[in-house]
């Protein structure tokens, strides 16, 4: 990690930037732009204007997305503002277009008021084909993916919710597999109710948890109809509802006993989690310590006091829970087929053929969802992701699963080629070391 840290001031002062633009189209000379601009370009702007659908076949909204951000949650460095964001969604920015083909443009917006920033997105969304929401914090994150899912005819997505949520079902999905257990008969505790968590908890219920035998715990304590401090809040006071049938009280120690599973996604460790309290879980417990950069818990802490499975959000241990294998495969099947929206269905059939590729691959109890390395898994996810939009009718355009799955591998194949051969050719240089 230090390493890391030493490089990234000079890698990104070196390149002054993560992405460019650069044109698609052929220029042979300069009169090509009297095609490409005026007075040529009046023909397609009238056909638009006529048929508005007629945009994503004349201009490259079929394949754009905004990363869209206010700066008031940005990674775990807090409300650093929207200015200071830009390093964060340019890399989002990469990761779209290395791993989906997706062209991708940052777009931190200064405004915190969630109704106004609602309002800026919705005015620039006809140059977009998708919005991704990203570091926006609790709770207002909420409202504004609902405002703008209700409001756009575009997939909306927020991957803090979303994008871990579904990795965090796909995970557990096989993990499930290899302890014999059923999602719909096991006790969860879940550890921390930020927008990753409730979406988690949505996402669950959704796939067939039930939440009834699930334990909840914020900064307070454990959640529940004693909880009424939180009736002013609408998305925790839902999960008081829902959730602790039993009418647990006290803190994490309490949650987590007798519970087959642990979804934690809180303050970084070490030491939320105590290894004493995972010795209270189940046999063949599940542990999901997801925050970063120091997990809840350490793995090994959590496998010598008992558990089975344990997953992290870093890529130096095993089973990493990463959203990077959700966001670009899930946009570049919504682009593909046009979607209006991304639904809870969609999200699940994303989850469940990321476990379906792990378990082919082989389920251990050190893989039970695929790496980032595993390219082959993001045109498979997106295919996917768009037949479920056609099968819902939330697709512009019809295609078979054939014709999906070699358009997105076809393009996904030919961006990583071509940032391959500018680096060959010398127009991308190395890096300093």
């Amino acid at each position: 990690m230090k390493k890391e840290k030493s490089k990234a001031l000079l890698w990104h002062r070196f390149y002054r930037g993560k992405i460019e633009v650069l044109p698609k189209c052929a220029i042979r000379s300069l009169d090509d732009f009297a095609i490409w601009y005026t007075p040529g370009v009046a023909e397609p702007c009238l056909r638009i204007k006529d048929e508005p659908d007629e945009v994503y076949n004349y201009t490259n909204k079929w394949n754009t997305v905004a990363v869209v951000t206010d700066g008031s949650r940005v990674l775990g460095l807090g409300n650093i503002g929207a200015l200071a964001s830009l390093p964060v969604m340019e890399g989002k920015a990469l990761l779209f277009k290395y791993l989906g083909g997706v062209d991708a443009f940052p777009l931190p917006i200064a405004e915190q008021d969630a109704d106004r920033f609602i309002e800026i997105v919705k005015s620039v969304s006809p140059a977009f084909g998708g919005i991704n929401l990203e570091d926006i914090s609790t709770p207002k994150c909420f409202y504004i993916l609902e405002r703008l899912r209700e409001e756009l005819d575009i997939p909306v997505w927020h991957d803090d919710q979303q994008g871990t949520a579904t990795v965090t079902l796909a995970a557990l999905i096989n993990a499930l597999k290899l302890v014999g257990k059923r999602i719909d008969e096991i006790k969860i505790a879940v550890i921390g109710v930020g927008a990753a968590n409730v979406a988690t908890i949505r996402l669950l219920e959704k796939y067939g948890a039930d939440l009834k035998r699930m334990i909840v715990v914020d900064s307070k304590g454990i959640l529940g109809l004693h909880r009424e401090d939180l009736k002013s809040n609408p998305y925790k006071w839902e999960i008081c509802q829902k959730t602790n049938a039993e009418g647990k009280v006290g803190g994490i120690a309490e949650a987590l006993e007798g519970a087959d599973v642990v979804i934690a996604a809180s303050k970084p460790g070490p030491g939320v989690i105590k290894k004493e309290w995972v010795a209270k879980m189940n046999d063949d417990a599940i542990v999901f310590a997801l925050a970063n950069p120091v997990p809840e818990i350490m793995p090994t802490e959590a496998k010598e006091a008992g558990a089975r499975i344990v997953g992290t959000g870093r890529s130096d241990f095993p089973n990493q829970v990463n959203n990077s294998l959700v966001f670009p495969a899930v946009f570049r099947g919504v682009l593909t087929v046009r979607a209006k929206k991304i639904t809870d269905e969609m999200t699940i059939e994303a989850a469940k053929t990321l476990a379906s590729f792990a378990e082919r691959k082989g389920l251990s109890e050190d893989h039970i969802i695929p790496n980032m390395t595993e390219s082959d898994v993001f045109p498979e996810v997106a295919t996917a992701i768009a037949i479920k939009a056609i099968e819902q009718g939330v697709a512009r355009i019809n295609m078979s699963k054939d014709e999906i799955y070699e358009e997105v591998s076809k393009m996904i194949k030919t961006t990583q080629e071509k940032l391959r051969k500018l680096m060959e050719l010398g127009f991308i240089p190395e890096p300093p070391s």
